[in-house]
């Protein structure tokens, strides 16, 4: 289950706020973000763990992509980085 920092970082990723737990009352909105709304809010809890999967997923494809890209496979990378 996400926690109102996350699900804002998933809304708002340039930052501009503070957070004090889960509460929509508790953020502190910083100059020049524009907030969200309580039910953007709320709704992005039922949302973050589809994006977290979606984030991870384009994060292995790109990492496939660019050992394909370099000809060599997963343990090659590991054993180039050790």
């Amino acid at each position: 289950m996400a926690n109102g920092g996350q699900v804002l970082s998933m809304l708002l990723p340039q930052g501009g706020w503070v957070i004090y737990g889960d509460d929509f009352d508790s953020i502190i909105w910083n100059d020049g973000v524009a907030p969200i709304t309580k039910k953007q809010f709320e709704d992005g809890f039922a949302q973050y763990d589809v994006w977290q999967t979606e984030q991870a997923e384009a994060k292995a494809q790109a990492k496939a992509d660019l050992l394909e890209r370099l000809g060599i496979t997963a343990d090659e990378a590991k054993l180039l980085l050790s």
